[in-house]
């Protein structure tokens, strides 16, 4: 297998790969990325690490039916929307 991909690598990976064509995220449960995580690091949660991650800027996590979806932050729905309605207010 290689060198182990770190958690954010394994994670950015993950999106990337696991995400079905025309979506820019994955769902954490159905995708099998809740699952896959748990085999690549035995020791860790994937929440915490999904949640340390998108409080770091790394990912964006939305809650949906059943879990939770996982993207990209340039990939994510609404993504920059705040500073666009701010210019588009002249106060940005």
């Amino acid at each position: 297998m290689g060198e182990k991909l770190s958690q954010e690598e394994f994670v950015k990976k993950a999106i990337v790969s696991l995400r079905k064509e025309g979506y820019k995220g994955i769902h954490s449960v159905y995708s099998g990325f809740n699952e896959a995580f748990k085999k690549y690091f035995s020791d860790e949660n994937p929440v915490e690490v999904t949640n340390r991650l998108a409080g770091e800027g790394k990912i964006v996590i939305r809650p949906v039916k059943g879990g939770v979806m996982l993207y990209l932050p340039e990939d994510a729905p609404g993504a920059g929307s705040g500073e666009q309605a701010l210019k588009k207010m002249g106060l940005g």
